[in-house]
């Protein structure tokens, strides 16, 4: 998947504390970029990750990570997180996510989420408002200064 592919992205510094020993980015911290994105890209929605659960009946829980490592970034490496809308099903959606500095494509990945009720943890129907703002804006009609 090329950059073109994605309407969406969030720019980000390495810090200090992400790094190991040789100075690269921990692998577990990307699935931390994935998720700093993925909460930038609901805001540019309008559905602010922190109201999902309580106005819009939607608890998002991941079910599926996938990293695949080209390149590491490292300490102070401005990177830029790319993140769009794979597919979305009855009660589950994708997220495909690619990081570069500057040219060099260093990872991509993939989350995918299930919505659960937060009774009983079971799955349901994503709300439809969410689902319509996802595929307008992936369409380029949506929302959102990226």
């Amino acid at each position: 998947m090329a950059r073109e592919d994605f309407r969406f992205v969030h720019r980000m510094r390495v810090r200090w504390v992400e790094v190991d020993a040789q100075g690269v980015v921990f692998n577990g911290n990307y699935l931390t970029y994935f998720d700093v994105a993925m909460t930038e890209y609901f805001r540019v929605l309008d559905f602010p990750y922190q109201d999902l659960a309580d106005k819009h009946g939607a608890d998002l829980v991941v079910v599926r990570s996938v990293t695949d490592y080209h390149s590491p970034a490292r300490f102070d490496d401005e990177i830029d997180v790319y993140v769009r809308t794979g597919r979305i099903g009855r009660s589950s959606f994708q997220l495909l996510f690619e990081i570069y500095r500057d040219d060099e494509h260093l990872i991509s990945g993939e989350l995918v989420y299930v919505n659960v009720d937060i009774a009983n943890r079971s799955s349901k129907p994503l709300p439809h408002a969410i689902r319509s703002a996802i595929e307008a804006y992936e369409q380029g009609k949506g929302s959102g200064a990226e």
